[in-house]
């Protein structure tokens, strides 16, 4: 189905020493490699998962002039509706052919419209998968366990709920339902319905289906987590590409969880990561990177 690599995260949290280093050194060679891995056996309930995606068919199934009353205004705050081909994140191709919704805290969504309680226990758990990942990674670059954890107490993170709607009509000339880029954060948790569609580029330049896998998430590394490392990991360019005439009929839903650093949380490169290259990009906080991204996003 896929030529990325699947990982069982339940041997890292509940094996003995030799299996544990065994699941930290298949996670650092997925990370360096490809930057994309399935994690089975994360321990999301999968009913929590279906009523995320339930409550995702019914938000963008609301009228356009409710979805907007809690429109994505601007990066700073970064949450809300962003409405289809307003955002471009491939700059070089034409606007892309989706809906999303961000949410970063519930409490400051507008009172009027209706938030399903999965969303915040949804969100809640995979601030706890992330944070066991994220424990993985630091064995793997010979850091203390919780130096990642540690980095994102905060919970800085990013709920995206998306949705790729069917299409009426041809696609412009150059345009995806999402264009070839790479994400902002340290890693992003990714759940899929079974329509397909994303493409993930290999260091040879080819690209290669990301499939749905049923009982696994799909993780992959993003820009800072890139930049913190030195490049041993990579931050992997990716697209949707548009489906062929069966599967356009239909639409495409699935679910991102952004995990980035605290505001103020330095990336520099880790020491551990200048054995064989110097430093190549200069520090900078996580906050700055990211509105950086994002002002050039929409």
């Amino acid at each position: 189905m896929s030529k990325l690599p699947i990982i069982d995260l339940s041997l890292f949290n509940n094996s003995d020493r030799t299996t544990k280093q065994s699941i930290v050194k298949q996670t650092y060679q997925a990370c360096h490699e490809i930057g994309f891995i399935y994690i089975a056996n994360h321990g999301i309930n999968t009913n929590l998962i279906k009523q995320v995606f339930d409550y995702s068919k019914y938000f963008f199934d609301l009228p356009l002039e409710v979805k907007q009353k809690i429109a994505w205004t601007d990066a700073f705050n970064n949450q809300g509706y962003i409405a289809m081909e307003r955002e471009q994140l491939n700059p070089d191709n034409t606007e892309d052919l989706k809906e999303a919704f961000n949410i970063v805290n519930l409490d400051n969504l507008a009172t009027d419209l209706f938030i399903a309680p999965a969303i915040s226990t949804f969100f809640n758990a995979c601030t706890e998968v992330a944070n066991r990942i994220l424990q993985t990674f630091s064995l793997a670059l010979e850091l203390p366990e919780d130096f990642f954890s540690i980095n994102h107490n905060q919970k800085n993170h990013t709920l995206r709920l998306l949705h790729y709607p069917p299409l009426q009509q041809p696609p412009k000339l150059g345009q995806f339902r999402i264009g070839e880029h790479s994400d902002y954060g340290s890693i992003t948790l990714l759940f899929q319905d079974d329509v397909g569609g994303l493409e993930v580029q290999t260091t040879t330049g080819e690209w290669i289906g990301a499939p749905k896998i049923p009982d696994t998430i799909l993780i992959n590394t993003g820009d800072l987590m890139q930049r913190w490392t030195n490049d041993i990991f990579c931050s992997t360019k990716h697209r949707v590409i548009i489906p062929d005439k069966n599967k356009a009929k239909y639409s495409r839903y699935s679910v991102a969880f952004f995990c980035h650093p605290n505001d103020e949380t330095e990336i520099a490169c880790l020491e551990s990561c200048q054995k064989y290259k110097s430093p190549i990009y200069p520090p900078i906080t996580a906050k700055q990177y990211l509105l950086n991204r994002l002002q050039s996003t929409y």
